[in-house]
């Protein structure tokens, strides 16, 4: 496989990774988890269908970088815009929206990091310190999630433009004493990873 994804049976992927990728991977997943939060836990004896029921927060995060992974839905940068809408409506509109679903996005984001974390701990290196990553269907599903959540973050946090991430932008000519170009290659590399399981998973 050599650092590719390749299709196995029954819908999943697997990719060999080597230590230092392991161990970028799951540090990053971690980061992740920090960043989203932990869930909310039930109380003793508080019934946990009512965590159900909670609303969640009515205003957008405001940590960029946690706004860009939970958007306005409406009328924000990421957000769509009904028409014939005032601004005071699409406020309206995306707080409601946000007071029901962001609970539920932000666990399905957490579980998403969670089985990176838990399939990267699941593996057993080799002689050389590496491994081979296999992932079911669902897993596949998750480490998509989460790939895509991490190159959001990273994203934000660099500030990065669609001209720059051009075959001839600009973090492909980031000097090695800029500070930035660790989490530049990083970034790039998710990509890669992401756009390889991608075309591993198409029929």
């Amino acid at each position: 496989m050599a650092g590719h994804f390749e299709a196995t049976p029954g819908g999943g992927a697997a990719v060999a990774l080597d230590e230092v990728e392991i161990s970028i991977l799951r540090s990053l997943a971690v980061q992740l988890l920090e960043l989203i939060g932990p869930g909310d836990t039930p109380a003793e004896g508080e019934d946990p269908l009512a965590a159900l029921f909670t609303e969640g927060p009515s205003k957008p995060p405001s940590d960029p970088a946690l706004a860009r992974l939970f958007p306005d839905a409406y009328g924000g940068p990421e957000g769509s815009a009904p028409q014939e809408k005032s601004e005071e409506e699409l406020r309206e509109l995306s707080a409601e929206f946000r007071r029901f679903t962001e609970n539920d996005l932000r666990s399905r984001k957490r579980e998403d990091a969670l089985a990176v974390v838990r399939t990267l701990d699941a593996l057993s290196p080799a002689g050389g310190g590496g491994a081979v990553l296999t992932l079911t269907a669902d897993e596949c599903r998750s480490w998509l999630g989460s790939l895509n959540d991490l190159r959001l973050t990273i994203g934000t946090r660099l500030a990065v433009s669609d001209e720059d991430e051009g075959e001839d932008g600009s973090l492909y000519r980031l000097p090695d004493s800029d500070p930035r170009k660790p989490m530049v290659m990083a970034y790039l590399w998710l990509g890669a990873l992401q756009e390889m399981l991608v075309e591993s998973l198409m029929p």
